[in-house]
């Protein structure tokens, strides 16, 4: 009885080790892939002439700091209060900024952040062995925060390139940089979500991963187990100011697009409809009577762009471009960007209930945009409606400023649902309950004929700026 014990508990005992042998050998094992990529991944630094500052100290003596050890040296320069130097006066000093990058091409091309590098008067790029280089800016583009440098060397090491788009969520990926200056750190997890949207970066859909980036791991390769760089690593969210599980790299395949036309072109050119899109909710979908939210809603439609020229109307909700579903509203401008100007673009719409597919032409994205014209008084009798608002008819000034053929400005703003929706004075109506608005007779009839209980939509234009609101009437 005692032998069939012990052999029971010796064969649990191997089969718990076996379990444990199988997990340790499904976990990844990166050294071989450290050991070929940190040679090609740098570090960098950039230096600015900034105006040398006055010290402005009671008494007017300034401590001698020459002796002092560096972190208190650098902490008394920031807390002595300082003023600006007259005009002309002063010498220069240098502030630094440190980053990472990496190799693409054996003759000395280096990719990085646009923000690494920003209006640095002079780049180092420092190898895995040590040795500096002094870097020249080919080009940058901010609005994808991608910047190519180029190095004098031959036979240098690079990194090797693989596809993003073939990333799959819950992949292993890989990081190295040079976080707060330490050289060729390497951290690593899985990828967490594709084609991530953030504020003010419409065009790169990021990689959104667990990799702990922190500053100075800007610009360093992002790779996949292959041992080929999938992205840049480019963002962290915080509220701590350092890492905190959600890491954000640009994908491989946007930033090698850019790099090669600041190569050849020294500019990016994108793909432009013309149009300001929202996003599509449960009561929008309904309102224009959608299954489901999905797509992208146009709000607004820009005179004498792409949308205008190809039949593209306010109101329209794009499903998808060349085949491609429009998820979330923030797919349509990765989508759009990626396209050549000149090219053909096939969208699929929903207007007034029916499916349409559309062909334009897709536009250059404009360097900057115009400012929006304000809207004022029109001077004119009102009229009042069920939705506690009063409203007046466009003038023709108006019109032109806005582009509009017809609209109503809000006056007033009475108690009623307008007011518990957010609608202010100055708010331009063009259309409600997916009709064109183009008097207050028509503002005032529709308003009248709003169904109960059942979402209604509104298209509102706030300083320049359309979108699409909805609200329900009660009984």
């Amino acid at each position: 009885m005692l032998s069939l014990k012990s052999s029971l508990s010796g064969l649990c005992a191997l089969l718990l080790l076996g379990q444990m042998s199988l997990a340790r050998a499904e976990l990844p094992e990166f050294t071989e892939l450290v050991e070929e990529a940190s040679p090609a991944v740098v570090n960098i630094s950039t230096r600015q002439n900034m105006p040398q500052r006055n010290v402005a100290i009671p008494g007017g003596q300034m401590p001698d700091l020459e002796g002092l050890p560096p972190m208190f040296r650098e902490f008394f320069e920031r807390n002595i209060p300082q003023v600006p130097r007259g005009p002309g006066g002063g010498r220069q000093r240098e502030a630094q900024s440190l980053g990472s990058g990496f190799i693409i091409s054996a003759d000395g091309y280096v990719l990085t952040n646009n923000h690494v590098v920003a209006d640095a008067d002079e780049i180092i790029v420092r190898l895995s062995d040590r040795s500096e280089l002094e870097a020249k800016l080919i080009g940058a583009d901010p609005r994808t925060d991608v910047a190519l440098l180029k190095v004098e060397g031959k036979d240098l090491p690079t990194v090797r390139l693989g596809k993003s788009q073939a990333l799959k969520v819950g992949e292993w990926v890989l990081a190295i940089g040079s976080p707060f200056g330490f050289d060729h750190s390497v951290t690593a997890g899985i990828v967490s979500a594709k084609g991530r949207s953030l504020p003010n970066e419409s065009y790169v859909p990021f990689i959104q991963t667990d990799v702990a980036i922190n500053p100075g791991n800007s610009g360093g390769p992002l790779f996949n187990l292959d041992g080929e760089v999938v992205g840049i690593n480019s963002q962290i969210f915080t509220r701590s100011g350092g890492f905190m599980g959600l890491s954000f790299a640009i994908p491989i395949d946007v930033a090698m697009d850019v790099a090669n036309q600041l190569k050849n072109d020294g500019k990016v050119s994108r793909g432009w409809l013309g149009v300001v899109i929202q996003e599509v909710n449960k009561d929008l979908a309904e309102s224009f009577g959608l299954d489901k939210p999905a797509g992208a809603l146009v709000a607004q439609v820009l005179d004498d762009g792409p949308a205008a020229k190809g039949g593209l109307q306010v109101g329209d909700v794009i499903l998808s471009l060349n085949g491609q579903p429009i998820v979330m509203s923030a797919d349509l401008p990765h989508l759009v960007g990626v396209l050549k100007p000149g090219s053909k673009a096939e969208l699929e719409v929903v207007r007034e209930g029916d499916r349409k597919r559309i062909q334009l032409s897709i536009g250059a994205l404009p360097e900057e945009e115009e400012g929006t014209p304000v809207v004022g008084d029109a001077g004119v009798e009102r009229s009042s409606n069920r939705l506690g608002v009063s409203v007046v008819d466009l003038t023709a000034e108006q019109k032109k400023a806005f582009d509009l053929r017809g609209g109503v400005v809000i006056k007033e703003i009475q108690n009623g649902p307008a007011a518990l929706i957010g609608l202010r004075p100055g708010d331009v109506i063009t259309h409600l309950n997916n009709q064109a608005i183009d008097s207050t007779d028509t503002f005032t009839q529709v308003a009248k004929d709003l169904p109960v209980n059942r979402s209604v939509s509104m298209r509102v234009l706030r300083q320049g700026r359309a979108s699409f609101i909805t609200f329900k009437l009660a009984e």
